[in-house]
């Protein structure tokens, strides 16, 4: 009789219908300064991403290869941005509920977005390697039909790994609280809930998860050893500045992006606490805000596409003005 009630009672709490998101802070008076400082946060995000697409395909001298997989990591950036922030902005305002299917399929967004980030920039690394280590071959190694390809495998990948992760996770038991202490719906905060055994799903996180999310940050590192030694070898220091130059912006975002994703994921799931937090809204948030700048701030080229592009819409508008005042 015992035995029945248990069962029934297990039944019952697998029919999780939705979760509670805390976020960042439970304290009201917190709410609506998060509200604007992530709103601003989103706004910076989309105008400068999207200005790096437009004054990419704008301008005919940054059609290369570099560039061509710059616009995809913004669009991307894009992308994996508005998984998370809309659904915090929801929830400083208003209610903290989230669906139990609106909840998984975040998480697989969110994974599918970040692998397919993580693995843009080791194509984007690759493209460095090609251009200074072998760069009277580049044009024909770095083909069109070529990066097409690199950005299509960079793309469809983690959709795979992302999908494993997510059907695991709903096979999952959770049992009577479904609070979530944290702003996002990630695995160790869900695993943490569930009342059934989760040994398949950590050890598959633990393997598949940790080869899948250092093997593109080994590749990268290759990449660079082999950038560094070729650079050892330019005799001036001019050509060695400029070699360098043209890596700075990567390597920034390439440190951005791991180091907080190591932080956060590189640890057992029972030691995952709020602190956190802070981890997790680097690269989920902040690094695609500053991607944009960093790329924009240290490469003269793009810098020029954006004016470019900025001039461009003042004389669009100054033709509209004036076709406008001549009707008048």
């Amino acid at each position: 009789m015992t035995r029945c009630k248990s069962m029934e009672r297990l039944n019952q709490t697998s029919r999780v219908s939705e979760f509670i998101l805390l976020g960042l802070s439970s304290l009201p008076e917190d709410q609506k300064p998060l509200f604007i400082i992530f709103f601003i946060i989103y706004l910076v995000t989309i105008t400068g991403n999207l200005l790096i697409i437009l004054a990419i395909h704008s301008d005919s001298q940054l059609q290369t290869p570099m560039y061509f997989f710059l616009s995809f990591l913004s669009f991307i950036d894009i992308c994996f941005t508005t998984t998370i922030v809309p659904r915090m902005l929801v929830n400083f305002l208003s209610h903290k509920t989230i669906s139990y299917a609106g909840c998984l399929t975040q998480m697989y967004f969110i994974y599918a977005l970040g692998n397919t980030d993580s693995w843009l920039l080791v194509v984007m690394a690759f493209d460095r390697y090609v251009a200074i280590c072998d760069p009277f071959h580049y044009v024909t190694i770095m083909s069109h039909h070529r990066c097409v390809l690199l950005v299509a495998f960079s793309c469809s990948l983690p959709h795979f790994h992302s999908l494993l992760h997510t059907l695991l996770l709903n096979q999952v038991t959770f049992c009577d609280s479904n609070i979530i202490h944290h702003f996002l719906c990630d695995f160790s905060p869900l695993v943490k809930l569930s009342c059934s055994s989760t040994f398949v799903n950590e050890i598959v996180m633990m393997i598949e998860g940790s080869v899948f999310l250092v093997t593109p940050f080994l590749c990268i590192t290759f990449s660079y050893i082999r950038i560094l030694l070729a650079v050892l070898k330019i005799p001036s220091a001019a050509g060695k500045c400029k070699a360098f130059s043209t890596c700075g912006s990567h390597l920034t975002v390439v440190t951005l992006f791991y180091g907080s994703i190591f932080y956060v994921y590189l640890q057992p799931v029972s030691t995952y606490t709020v602190r956190d937090h802070m981890a997790t809204i680097v690269y989920t948030v902040l690094t695609s805000t500053l991607n944009p700048f960093i790329y924009s701030l240290r490469n003269k080229d793009l810098k020029q596409g954006l004016r470019k592009l900025i001039n461009k819409q003042k004389n669009k508008q100054k033709n509209v003005i004036q076709k406008f005042l001549s009707k008048i």
